[in-house]
């Protein structure tokens, strides 16, 4: 099952996000399959980041829970909220076969 890990970056947080990217990118990139996509939420004026969307596949929820909590962004307080919902990719999944 897929699940969308939806977070908030805490307020003034930008240079705290800067400064784990690296991190943040390397624990993403060592998902592997099980990552399904990840970017960035922006500010709507001067596109600065300001929160990210992960999906991940995962078998459960409490199973999502941890691999959101392992994220270097999670561990350095970034988030003021973290939501993780069950999510099914119906449109343009680029796991379906072409008929």
């Amino acid at each position: 099952m897929l699940y969308a890990v939806i977070c908030t970056d805490k307020p003034n947080s930008l240079a705290l996000r800067q400064a784990v990217r690296p991190e943040h990118v390397d624990y993403l990139e060592s998902l592997g399959g099980t990552l399904a996509l990840a970017g960035p939420f922006l500010e709507p004026v001067n596109e600065t980041m300001n929160g990210s969307l992960i999906v991940v596949e995962a078998s459960s929820l409490e199973a999502a829970g941890k691999i959101a909590a392992a994220d270097p962004f999670a561990k350095a307080g970034l988030f003021a909220s973290v939501e993780i919902r069950p999510w099914v990719w119906t449109i343009n999944n680029p796991d379906d076969e072409e008929e």
